[in-house]
């Protein structure tokens, strides 16, 4: 491998536009009727090339935007949000090369490769450059912002891991963290005087309801399932998830989606 880093980075940004020309080439539109047996083949081929060379930019980190984007290309959703098992390969195609177009962007729009190169071999933070676009830069508690941002990738990693307790447990947590810190800033409108003043004692069921009669939020947190509003229960004395704790993966996904929905809410701008 070259040891100048934007010679590194012009190799990595040929591939990965070979590897959009070949997507390109495969969709059905640019292929013979009589293809489409082999058209199959060819797009699982391509789509190892595509899984390889997502590897290395992102440093081989689950949590990289940029394999968090390619995992999610692979599915479907359904109407409630559900995963479908087979995706139409023409969707996938198109996903996948809309995958690679982003890391084409911001290979091509890196002033310095180094960073790419350094986001890139950093194990813990799944950070990348750009960087994405913060999502907790609406809450008030600015030392909160990155602990959110490690929670909510921590917990979608843990769902493609298929540990539901552990991604419910931590997207419930970033849910009640980001509410309390809406309604503890919203002043007079969101709490009586009763209540801010013992906003710390309120069970997290309670503060949703709060903060969705002071217009906050809207009405996504009646999704959440019984086991996202009892979410504490599932610790143990020391915070941690109970061995005995049992969620399944529906109402672990539930409370994903809800999380997003409420993070929309409270920044409408996203």
């Amino acid at each position: 491998m070259p040891d100048s880093p934007r010679t590194q980075r012009d190799i990595a940004l040929l591939h990965v536009e070979t590897l959009i020309r070949r997507g390109q080439e495969l969709l059905p539109s640019s292929l013979d009727d009589d293809g489409g047996s082999l058209r199959v083949d060819d797009v699982r081929a391509w789509q190892q090339q595509c899984a390889a060379a997502i590897t290395h930019l992102s440093g081989g980190s689950k949590a990289h935007w940029l394999s968090r984007a390619f995992s999610e290309a692979l599915l479907v959703r359904s109407i409630d949000g559900g995963a479908v098992v087979e995706a139409p390969v023409e969707e996938i195609l198109r996903r996948l090369v809309d995958v690679l177009s982003q890391a084409r962007a911001s290979l091509q729009t890196l002033d310095d490769p180094d960073a790419w190169l350094k986001a890139s071999r950093d194990d813990g933070a799944g950070a990348s450059v750009p960087a994405e676009p913060r999502r907790f830069a609406f809450v008030h508690r600015r030392e909160l912002q990155p602990i959110l941002e490690q929670t909510f990738a921590d917990s979608r990693a843990a769902f493609d891991r298929g540990e539901f307790g552990l991604a419910l447990v931590l997207a419930c947590g970033v849910l009640e963290t980001i509410v309390t810190d809406a309604l503890e800033h919203a002043g007079g409108r969101a709490l009586s005087d009763g209540d801010a003043a013992r906003l710390a004692d309120l069970p997290f069921d309670a503060r949703l309801d709060a903060a969705r009669q002071a217009g906050l939020i809207g009405g996504g947190c009646a999704r959440l399932p019984e086991a996202a509003l009892r979410y504490r229960d599932l610790l143990d004395d020391g915070g941690a998830l109970r061995r005995d704790a049992i969620v399944i993966g529906r109402d672990a996904r539930t409370a994903g989606q809800v999380l997003r929905v409420v993070m929309r809410d409270l920044d409408p701008g996203r």
